[in-house]
């Protein structure tokens, strides 16, 4: 293509192209039509208040926040945005439904990938973020995408059946709604907090009357709100200088008092002999952490100037904390001395205890990392939705069930 770097338009669809091609190399979009999409879609129209360089950058674009400064909505990664249209595999013709508008961008690649023969349903519980994604939308000159106000775990019961349904919120248990409004043979993809803060985009269908996972890539979007399915989270300090937090889930009882000032204690470290190489993702052992530990791992945010100080060197950014009444550790990493039989680097992973009883908590941590990469590394889990009044699923190793407000969530590893 030829630009002309004086002309918005010809600026707009050069960055936009480089973005795609991004993202494609990252290996998050595959196929033809979903490129085609990014391609097309001017992004750059659904957050209008950013410069071109921010709409095309592969990061994510805050839209609303409360008056504390939280982000309550973004326009997502494009790369993740790409990544969960892939798990879609949206066709011509179909009838889909998203919970979570926005900004409008992603019902917008959905419309485009539907086609004219199909439609796009999507629902957001603020009326100003649903005014907004309409004037995008209207803007981009897309027309087979209604956009309602309602309580997204409610779905749109009026025009299903849907042959897909996509959730752009996080959830941690899935609304039984959604699953009853999928036409037989539809598919779901839903980012969903499984235990702790650790999350899973998972593609779920019905196959012989379970719904099983057919897929899942590592992903976190903020939570549902304002409705009946509703994950509140909150965070509690864990340094007396507030530099140092823990985000907290709806199901987990921790007691903020006693974990008061517990990064300021002695800290306990141990290395778990558990290795990695730069670019290999810890995503399943993270999964496995929060299936076997108490209440799961927890992010633990922290700013600059507590890392070296408060915090070890490197302390691992994802979910990370273990907390188990007065006692936290977190994960680390450092570069180890051995190598991969073809000479690559190899980081391994730490733990590091604070307050009593740590040490004694530091340990099953590493017993746990331990046991992973001897008898599960290798393996992707397999999950599966039950009713909450569902017969027990058979224990076995490697395998665990936990309640959510909604469902019985399965984890299995074999």
């Amino acid at each position: 293509m030829n630009y002309d770097p004086n002309d918005e338009t010809s600026v707009a669809d050069r960055l936009r192209f480089a973005l795609v091609d991004e993202v494609v190399d990252e290996g998050r979009v595959r196929t033809p039509p979903i490129k085609e999409a990014m391609q097309t879609v001017p992004r750059h129209l659904f957050v209008p208040d950013v410069s071109l360089e921010q709409a095309y950058a592969n990061s994510t674009v805050d839209i609303k926040r409360t008056e504390d400064g939280t982000s309550i909505s973004c326009a997502s990664q494009p790369g993740v945005v790409g990544l969960m249209l892939e798990q879609l595999q949206v066709e011509p013709g179909h009838n889909v439904l998203e919970l979570g508008a926005g900004t409008g961008y992603n019902a917008g690649l959905l419309g485009h990938l539907v086609g004219p023969f199909g439609h796009v349903t999507t629902i957001d519980v603020d009326d100003d973020l649903v005014t907004n994604a309409r004037s995008h939308l209207a803007a981009a000159g897309i027309g087979n995408v209604t956009v309602l106000q309602s309580d997204g775990a409610l779905g749109y019961p009026d025009a299903a059946p849907y042959d897909r349904i996509i959730a752009t919120v996080g959830a941690h248990g899935v609304p039984r709604t959604w699953l009853d409004q999928l036409a037989p043979g539809g598919r779901l993809v839903v980012p969903q907090r499984l235990r702790g803060s650790v999350s899973r985009s998972i593609t779920y269908e019905n196959h012989d009357g379970h719904w099983v996972s057919v897929g899942s890539e590592m992903n976190t979007f903020m939570p549902l709100r304002k409705g009946i399915a509703d994950d509140d989270r909150r965070l509690i300090a864990l340094a007396s200088n507030g530099s140092v937090r823990l985000q907290t889930n709806s199901e987990q009882a921790i007691d903020a008092a006693a974990l008061a000032g517990v990064i300021d204690q002695p800290r306990t470290v141990i290395w778990s002999e558990v290795y990695y190489q730069a670019m290999e993702s810890p995503e399943w052992m993270e999964l496995w952490l929060t299936c076997t530990m108490p209440g799961g791992l927890n992010r633990m945010p922290f700013s600059a100037e507590a890392v070296g100080n408060l915090l070890l060197d490197d302390p691992y950014p994802s979910s990370s904390a273990v907390v188990d009444k007065g006692a936290l550790t977190y994960l680390v990493r450092r570069l180890s001395d051995q190598r991969t039989p073809e000479g690559a680097k190899l980081w391994e992973f730490g733990v590091v205890g604070h307050g009593p009883g740590s040490d004694d908590l530091a340990d099953r941590v590493r017993e746990s990392m331990r046991t992973w990469d001897h008898d599960y590394r290798g393996r992707e889990a397999r999950f599966e939705l039950k009713a909450r009044d569902a017969a027990p699923t058979a224990p076995a190793a490697g395998r665990f069930t936990f309640a959510t407000p909604l469902n019985q969530l399965v984890i299995d590893w074999q």
